[in-house]
């Protein structure tokens, strides 16, 4: 059923309640009445009203849209002045209920009949669509010539603009239909540019935020564009009409729309939104995505988990009133599912609805070490060093931007077209990396480094084979001492789970500055301040990189400084750090080898845009650090300190190093596990005459392979969680 052409059917939609959406539409439509001098007429469609066009405008509709559909009589060119209600400004209006007692729900071709007969009355009809697309709102959309979509300078108004508008998308309307209406915009709140940058969309009109203005009409029942017409908020109503009707109408009316979907008869608020949006999908599929669609119609989600501020009490009250809200819609929508695939629907909505989606069975298996997403179908796992295709997928690429938005937000961060990617963590302290179009051409790639709760311990250490306990009290004479160490590795390969156990040795009562992309370590120590970076906010300002937060650092009265990892110009920083009495700082580099760390921490320190010679940097090297420990992530899935090696010094231009411990490979067992053992070099590293000089006796036998540990694959597992105890030959000397 087609609209007469001539007719041009404005829809208003918002993303969020709150927005003014309700008033804007109010006072656009008297504005293009009085501007174009033509007859309007003002329906609310909005499947949430409670009457509000009624108390805006003022007036009680003599008929409403609901009461419209339940006529047994047609509307004609007699009856339809008691129909509709003539407000004194001379706009039609049809409510959609009287009250707050009624709720819209009527057959979507039934409504279109009359809008159908309302087009050739009317050249204008505004609609007042509301924030939820039921059937209903979805056929008056197809019909729309254009939609304006009314968000506000908030950030969470906005997020949920951009759910509207992927919403919209993924029912196939196409983009140049939306038409961005700014409102309440002020100083104070996000930019139009910054707005336009999150959305992908350029504003018809910003609407200047005016309170006062605002509250008095309502008080009044009058709109403001009547009762306030030389106020700055009533012109830009008149110019957004100007804009619209000044070419964009008529661009618009040579789009092609959505093709309508064969509405059901039934007056249920979702059954058009099925038909429309799970088609491709199997049953199942669609039955979780009705119940997921039915429960963010009932319940808003976004302001439960925002009211609960992070409490944990909180959050367990919002999760089991959701878990009883998707266990009553279940019943409803899917009355005969067996018991067991009952409670795997229930549990699967409810984690698409508060959790991570498919995503949460693997963070919770203890097997799992890493996750990576490719897209929609494809889950990648890492299993014992194994990287393995998972089962579990994610509907669509929508579903898992949606889940990427749902673990960056709380952070504070963003990720759209104009951030493209973006590091962050979970609850937990996993590690997070997403990458969204258009930088991941196949969908989103999200990347998961789990967090293994409690760290890994020394011991752990031994056990898998990755280290001896010699070179394990070596490094923890090392630490406890402040000797400055870098730990090389590549990606992977346990760097920062390494730098986490090597930390459990710094004494207690030294004050620690840990300095962290997305925070992950985890000091046991009390006295630890833990600092984050902070991305660019919308506008692109406000960003705090590492090596701002290493100069902040420095100003706190810091015994050690920390820094998850090294990878530009904060490595000068972190030098200097290391060379102006901090000593005892520790931090990670990606390096295969000694010997390429030090060329890396030279290329780093050249990023920081000092212009210094390399002479100059060796020197601050060479001063700086006493330890590099290498860590590799071996063929076979295991991970093995390959090399503990000493920075000597420096002999002209070239910094000496001195291997201390290392590991030699020797081969493969029967099943392809590595072979090797690790050994002392026999170097006796100089610093240890120092820690002599102090009173620290180390005895050189941990320099000796005479009592070396048996061969690395064949470490025998410590019995019980038992520390490691003190070091029995170091003592202090009168």
């Amino acid at each position: 059923m087609a609209l007469n052409p001539n007719c041009n059917l404005i829809a208003v939609v918002g993303g969020k309640g709150g927005v003014g959406k309700s008033v804007f539409a109010a006072n656009f439509s008297i504005a293009v009445m009085s501007e174009l001098r033509t007859q309007v007429l003002l329906v609310d469609a909005d499947s949430r009203s409670v009457g509000d066009q009624n108390v805006i405008l003022g007036i009680k509709p003599n008929k409403t849209l609901k009461e419209l559909a339940s006529m047994t009589s047609s509307i004609n060119a007699q009856n339809i002045n008691t129909l509709l209600t003539m407000h004194s400004s001379g706009l039609a209006y049809l409510g959609a209920v009287r009250g707050p007692e009624e709720t819209l729900t009527i057959s979507p071709d039934l409504a279109l009949k009359q809008f159908e007969f309302f087009s050739r009355q009317f050249k204008f009809i505004v609609v007042d669509v509301g924030t939820e697309l039921g059937p209903l709102q979805i056929s008056i959309l197809q019909e729309a010539t254009a939609i304006m979509i009314v968000t506000t300078p908030e950030v969470l108004v906005v997020t949920q603009t951009q759910r509207l508008i992927n919403e919209l998308l993924s029912n196939t309307f196409p983009k140049d239909m939306f038409q961005l209406i700014i409102n309440k915009a002020s100083s104070n709140g996000l930019s139009p540019q910054a707005i336009s940058s999150q959305l992908q969309l350029s504003p018809l009109s910003v609407i200047p935020h005016d309170e006062i203005t605002a509250m008095a009409s309502l008080q009044k029942y009058q709109p403001f564009v009547i009762g306030q017409p030389k106020t700055p908020i009533t012109a830009a109503y008149y110019e957004t009409v100007r804009k619209l009707s000044g070419g964009v109408i008529q661009r618009l009316k040579s789009l092609s729309r959505p093709k309508p979907v064969v509405a059901a008869s039934s007056t249920e608020p979702n059954s058009l939104a099925r038909s429309s949006s799970s088609s491709g999908f199997d049953a199942r599929t669609q039955m979780k995505m009705r119940i997921h669609s039915e429960l963010i119609r009932t319940v808003d989600l976004k302001k439960l988990l925002l009211d609960t501020r992070g409490d944990e009490g909180k959050e367990k009250e919002v999760r089991e009133k959701t878990r009883r809200e998707i266990t009553l819609i279940a019943d409803k929508e899917a009355p005969d599912l067996a018991r067991e695939e009952r409670s795997k629907i229930i549990k699967e909505v409810l984690e698409e609805a508060l959790g991570l989606g498919p995503l949460e069975d693997l963070l919770a298996d203890p097997n799992v070490t890493e996750i990576m997403v490719n897209g929609h179908k494809k889950i990648f796992v890492e299993k014992a060093g194994k990287v393995q295709l998972s089962p579990v997928t994610f509907t669509t690429n929508d579903h898992l931007r949606r889940i990427i938005e749902r673990i960056v937000s709380p952070l504070g961060r963003q990720i759209n077209e104009s951030s493209p990617y973006v590091d962050a963590r979970l609850k937990d302290g996993s590690r997070v990396n997403a990458v969204i179009e258009p930088l991941a051409i196949d969908g989103p790639a999200l990347t998961i480094r789990k967090f293994k709760k409690g760290g890994i311990s020394a011991e752990k250490y031994v056990e898998y084979g990755s280290i001896t306990k010699p070179m394990i009290d070596f490094l923890r004479i090392c630490v406890e001492n402040g000797l400055n160490v870098v730990i090389s590795g590549g990606t992977g390969s346990g760097k920062t789970s390494l730098l986490n156990m090597l930390s459990l040795f710094i004494p207690s009562n030294e004050r620690i500055i840990t300095v962290e992309d997305a925070a992950e370590l985890q000091l046991q120590q009390e006295h630890v301040v833990r600092l984050e970076t902070r991305p660019p906010s919308m506008e692109g300002t406000n960003a705090v990189s590492i090596r701002d937060l290493i100069k902040n650092a420095l100003r706190m009265r810091p015994n050690r400084i920390i820094v998850g990892e090294c990878r530009d110009g904060a490595a000068l920083d972190m030098l200097q750090a290391m060379n102006t009495g901090h000593d005892g700082s520790m931090t990670t580099t990606h390096a295969n080898s000694p010997r390429e760390c030090l060329a890396r921490l030279e290329t780093l320190c050249l990023m920081a845009g000092m212009d210094l010679p390399i002479r100059a940097i060796r020197e601050q090297i060479a001063g700086a650090v006493n330890l590099i420990v290498q860590i590799s992530r071996m063929s076979d899935g295991s991970r093995k300190i390959l090399s503990i090696t000493e920075v000597s010094g420096l002999q002209g231009d070239v910094v000496t190093l001195g291997e201390i411990f290392r590991f030699k490979e020797t081969g493969y067992d029967k099943n392809r596990r590595i072979q090797g053992t690790f050994q002392a070099t026999g170097t006796i590293p100089g610093f240890i005459q120092k820690l002599s000089d102090r009173g620290i006796v180390i005895p050189r036998e941990i320099f000796s392979n005479e009592t070396r540990q048996a061969p690395a694959t064949e470490q025998k597992p410590i019995q019980g969680p038992k520390p490691l105890g003190p070091l029995n030959p170091i003592k202090k000397t009168s």
